[in-house]
């Protein structure tokens, strides 16, 4: 059970408000609203900049909200001040204190198999981990970082080439049909987290540099994350997409064979790369243009 002096949702609440920000989030909005269930109001971060140049924009949730037609507040308190009978949160990136947990129940999508990755970026470490599943839980949202007890699990396998972006828009879908089919039929009684959590902390730009001395498995799992990077002539260097390869390489690890590259225990095909400055390109036009000497090395 959840902690006992913080209220649970009822079984079939009508009234619910929405918290979240990024695409990931989107679905479950767009699924409560299809789904009949009254939402009072959708809190999400403030319009920011997105590049240089542009000028401030709403965030994914709030777009979508605003197509729906619904408010939109950028102040949490207002999932409290609303009268709703609970709270979706989804990827809000922002803690929810004590004391409005204490006014409104809230449950949190959150896209782990709890307690397995709790934290910021369960979908990442999990494909980094090598795990062969994850999936996505409905949990009742507590002040410790997702510890809450566990209304359901939903289990998606990990594609041994699919990415990041890939697995969260399934647990993104999955997670959403999920969310409003079980608070329409009921959602019982969540369970205490069993098991030994792990914790998903964000990815720094040194978890996504490539060490070529690392097994091509592992390279090929940060690559499939995102934004993996190596450096080529003392420039950032970005591998978009990649495969590994049978057989052992013969040359230092980083090293250029063909189209591939060298790894601690064989070679990587380079499919898509992104040198500084550059938009991201097919990896054999940008050798023919690159023109390297042989025995180039990255990193």
């Amino acid at each position: 059970m959840t902690s006992p002096h913080l209220p649970l949702p009822p079984a079939q609440p009508r009234r619910i408000a929405f918290a979240g920000a990024p695409d990931d989030a989107v679905p479950a909005l767009q699924a409560l609203a299809e789904a009949g269930f009254e939402i009072p109001v959708v809190v999400t971060g403030a319009p920011r900049r997105r590049s240089r140049r542009g000028s401030d924009t709403p965030s994914p949730v709030a777009a979508a909200a605003q197509e729906l037609g619904l408010p939109v507040s950028h102040d949490p308190a207002d999932l409290a001040g609303c009268n709703a009978d609970c709270a979706v949160v989804v990827a809000y990136g922002r803690l929810i204190g004590e004391d409005l947990l204490a006014v409104t129940p809230m449950l949190n999508l959150h896209f782990s198999l709890l307690p397995r990755w709790r934290g910021a970026a369960p979908v990442e470490r999990a494909l980094l981990a090598g795990d062969d599943r994850t999936g996505v839980s409905l949990m009742a949202l507590e002040p410790a970082l997702d510890a809450g007890p566990v209304y359901w699990r939903h289990e998606v396998p990990i594609s041994p080439a699919g990415t990041a972006a890939d697995l969260r828009r399934r647990l993104a879908h999955d997670g959403a049909q999920h969310l409003a089919s079980s608070l329409t039929a009921g959602l019982g009684t969540p369970r205490p987290q069993s098991g030994e959590p792990t914790y998903a902390r964000k990815l720094t730009p040194a978890d996504r540099q490539i060490d070529w001395s690392h097994a091509a498995a592992l390279i090929d799992r940060q690559i499939r994350v995102g934004g993996a990077w190596t450096t080529l002539d003392g420039e950032r260097f970005i591998v978009r997409e990649a495969t590994p390869m049978s057989g052992e390489a013969e040359v230092p690890p980083g090293t250029l064979v063909d189209d591939a590259a060298a790894t601690g225990d064989g070679l990587i095909l380079l499919r898509t790369v992104q040198p500084s400055g550059r938009a991201a390109l097919d990896a054999r036009d940008w050798l023919r243009g690159a023109r390297l000497p042989a025995g180039t090395r990255f990193g």
